[in-house]
């Protein structure tokens, strides 16, 4: 099957009230019709609502898989799913996370891209999805989609192919280093692997030299998931928990307790 764009999505930033708070956010995308420009650090038409986690050059476009959505409408008995759900820029056919590459170069239209990292996700997408635990859910299930750089700014269009121009070094597909962040088992030839990838945003190339770091003194899990000094996991990886309190504490603070 040959990969295409099904559909670009744009959205910019805008007040939302959740629980009671004024939220800023981007995350609700609607498909254009007909061509629209993608720059250096996004499409036109579109914008992010907090710039400290989304946006830049690494993060320009973000992409979705529709087989994903499938797999969502499945797991979480929807049916209404649209384009732009996922907070997506680009809804595409075909490039699964397992495939794709870290350092890949593709070509849509007269753009050029390249593949910088995984998803990272916050509690927005959530809000979206009226779903709380889909942030969560993404990155367990391994389906986080995937951010591109535009080394070629252009015109791109639904319907047209997605055509891969350039192999990225090391191999790494964008689902395995997601796993090597938030699973456990940090092989350090892998990390090291993943360093040497030119493509792979700063921020991800940080967290793995922690991990390396981390793992020459002997440490276990990621430096960046838990808190310094503090007590050893008590299990690796995922793992379902339970809701079976929830107190007020305050006016604004509540305790969760889980089993």
């Amino acid at each position: 099957m040959t990969p295409r764009l099904l559909s670009v999505n744009v959205g910019l930033p805008r007040d939302i009230v959740w629980r009671g708070q004024t939220i800023r956010t981007a995350i609700w995308k609607d498909p254009v019709q007909g061509s629209r420009m993608v720059r250096r650090l996004n499409v036109d038409g579109d914008a992010q609502g907090d710039l400290v986690g989304h946006g830049g050059e690494h993060r320009a476009v973000f992409v979705y898989q529709i087989d994903s959505f499938r797999y969502w409408e499945n797991k979480l008995h929807r049916t209404n799913f649209t384009f732009g759900q996922f907070g997506e820029n680009f809804t595409i056919e075909g490039l699964p996370d397992t495939e794709v590459c870290i350092g890949d170069h593709y070509r849509i239209g007269e753009a050029l891209f390249e593949v910088t990292q995984p998803r990272v996700t916050c509690y927005r997408v959530g809000i979206r999805m009226d779903e709380p635990r889909m942030a969560a859910l993404l990155v367990a299930d391994g389906r986080p989609g995937f951010y591109l750089r535009v080394l070629e700014e252009g015109a791109v269009v639904a319907g047209q192919e997605i055509v891969k121009v350039r192999a990225g070094p090391e191999s790494l597909s964008v689902a395995e280093i997601n796993n090597l962040l938030y699973l456990p088992g940090h092989a350090p030839q892998n990390l090291q692997r993943a360093i040497r990838i030119p493509a792979l945003s700063p921020g991800w190339k940080s967290a793995f030299e922690a991990l390396l770091t981390n793992n020459s003194k002997g440490s276990q899990g990621n430096p960046g998931l838990t808190s310094a000094g503090g007590p050893a996991p008590a299990w690796p990886g995922f793992r379902p928990l339970r809701v079976s309190k929830i107190a007020p504490e305050s006016d604004t603070v509540f305790s969760v307790e889980l089993v």
